[in-house]
């Protein structure tokens, strides 16, 4: 019997993005520089692949610097970035440290750290206790920033100061559900002030871009990442709302669903900006020993952005 046809349409840009490439590279650059082990405070980025590799070549992850045994040793910060207190307490423990926070989240730290010197409240958009959030949110005192989750959250506000209010966002967020609720904050405060430029990040943008461009012409939609990394489950929801219903994340523990895909004729893939291509193209292999693949990758944009790692490791 002839295996079923099935064509899939490749998203891209997908996958790594510039900020989780630099905080790879900082890591393995530390790790030759120093010797192992180097410890990271937090999975570098979303993804078990990345951690459990970077583990064989060693690494070792904590979640917090009191748990770092040897303090001889450097620790790295994760992309998602820290509170200001964690280079502080680094400092008190004479540990020396590596940041390998995003640039692009650093940009929003300095953006609230400005605010707030200007005497603006802010509202940080973005989901609690994700790393990024809670890294934002310790730029500041408590007092001085509140989080909104939702657009519920965004018509129940109530400010408790009497005091400008500007807005900032967590990158990684779904740019048509952020819209939504600046929105209603920009209705309910027609004079909040919005960032010079837009927060959420280029790549999750194209990629978000990206998935709705093939949604809708997919029976089922295949998002390779981490449950717990944000932009990869964004883009599941994407795909769910431009137009194909049956979107699912992919994550270390699926078993992939052949039977709904035997029903499929056109499948779409992307995948989280924190996820190797590896993943992709083990996913695309698994499914060429059953099926009878075609592939056509719809590309939206180039992506040539590059951050550098910093001067003390190369």
């Amino acid at each position: 019997m002839k295996n079923k046809e099935i064509k899939i349409l490749l998203s891209a840009p997908r996958g790594f993005c510039a900020g989780v490439e630099r905080a790879i590279e900082i890591v393995e650059k530390s790790i030759k520089k120093y010797g192992a082990p180097v410890y990271v405070r937090h999975e570098i980025v979303h993804n078990k692949f990345v951690v459990d590799d970077l583990k064989m070549k060693g690494a070792i992850f904590v979640e917090e610097l009191e748990e770092i045994q040897d303090r001889s040793r450097p620790v790295i910060f994760s992309a998602h970035g820290v509170p200001k207190q964690i280079p502080d307490d680094a400092k008190n423990y004479k540990m020396s440290y590596i940041d390998a926070t995003c640039p692009l989240v650093s940009k929003v730290h300095r953006e609230a750290e400005n605010l707030n010197k200007a005497g603006y409240h802010i509202i940080l958009i973005g989901h609690q206790n994700h790393p990024e959030v809670v890294g934002t949110m310790g730029q500041l005192p408590n007092e001085s920033i509140d989080l909104i989750q939702n657009e519920d959250e965004a018509k129940n506000y109530k400010t408790k100061v009497d005091k400008k209010i500007a807005f900032v966002t967590q990158t990684t967020l779904s740019v048509d559900d952020t819209k939504e609720i600046i929105k209603i904050l920009k209705k309910k405060f027609p004079k909040i002030r919005e960032p010079f430029k837009e927060d959420i990040c280029y790549a999750t943008t194209n990629r978000q871009m990206a998935v709705k461009n093939i949604a809708k012409m997919c029976d089922i939609f295949f998002v390779i990442g981490s449950r717990n990394s944000s932009n990869s489950v964004r883009l599941v929801e994407v795909a769910k709302k431009s137009g194909c219903a049956n979107s699912q994340l992919i994550h270390s523990k699926s078993i992939i669903p052949y039977e709904e895909i035997k029903n499929s004729n056109t499948i779409g893939i992307s995948s989280g900006a924190s996820a190797p291509e590896i993943l992709v193209k083990n996913f695309i292999h698994n499914l060429k020993n059953r099926f009878t693949v075609t592939i056509n990758e719809v590309e939206i944009i180039k992506e040539n952005v590059i951050f550098k790692v910093p001067k003390k490791l190369n």
